[in-house]
């Protein structure tokens, strides 16, 4: 049997910056390719996420 095991303890929330905002179209543009040549991820995202 496998059983899913939910862990309840959260670490408390960080703070932390942004290093360069300007990268954040260069990496949509890079998670958009890599959807596109990782169907089996995409299918593994689509069905736990």
């Amino acid at each position: 049997m496998n059983a899913a095991v939910m862990n309840t303890q959260h670490s408390p929330v960080k703070d932390y910056f942004v290093a360069d905002l300007g990268l954040a179209d260069w990496g949509r543009k890079e998670i958009r390719i890599a959807e596109t040549e990782m169907p089996g991820l995409m299918a593994i995202r689509e069905e736990f996420a």
